[in-house]
């Protein structure tokens, strides 16, 4: 198996562990779709409705910068759930839009935390790089910042 393919599978089982986590209790607002187009995250942002979590690693933002207001949370940080959740409490009412590379690991984790009872988060569908299904933040030219 090559690197790639232990890393997504790692990264895959942080966001199931993250799922075992989580209780239902941590539930907030009413049931938000399971992903909105980066676009849609954008003006959801922009409107105050939603608060946008770049889940990538320190190394990555440090190669990309991060989406316009997002909120950097990195998903393999032991402390990921807490800050998450603080995160929301600080910003009752509004969706949490979970963002990384192409999607995949923002989707897991919604997912996931969606199983555990979270009704207040949402993937953005492509991520920030895009994936075969999704063009992504930066091919819709959305702003970055460092």
């Amino acid at each position: 198996m090559c690197t790639c393919m232990i890393a997504l599978t790692r990264r895959a089982a942080l966001a199931l562990a993250l799922a075992a986590a989580v209780t239902p209790a941590l539930a907030q607002g009413p049931a938000a779709p399971a992903a909105y187009t980066p676009k849609e995250a954008f003006a959801k942002v922009e409107a105050g409705e939603a608060i946008l979590v770049d889940i990538r690693t320190p190394e990555e933002w440090a190669d990309t910068g991060v989406p316009k207001g997002a909120h950097k949370l990195d998903m393999t940080d032991p402390q990921f759930l807490t800050k998450l959740a603080t995160l929301r409490d600080a910003n009752k009412g509004k969706t949490i839009a979970l963002i990384c590379r192409s999607s995949n690991r923002s989707e897991h984790a919604q997912k996931a935390l969606a199983a555990r009872g979270w009704t207040n988060v949402v993937d953005v569908a492509g991520g920030l790089a895009g994936s075969k299904r999704d063009p992504g933040w930066a091919a819709a030219g959305l702003p970055m910042q460092r």
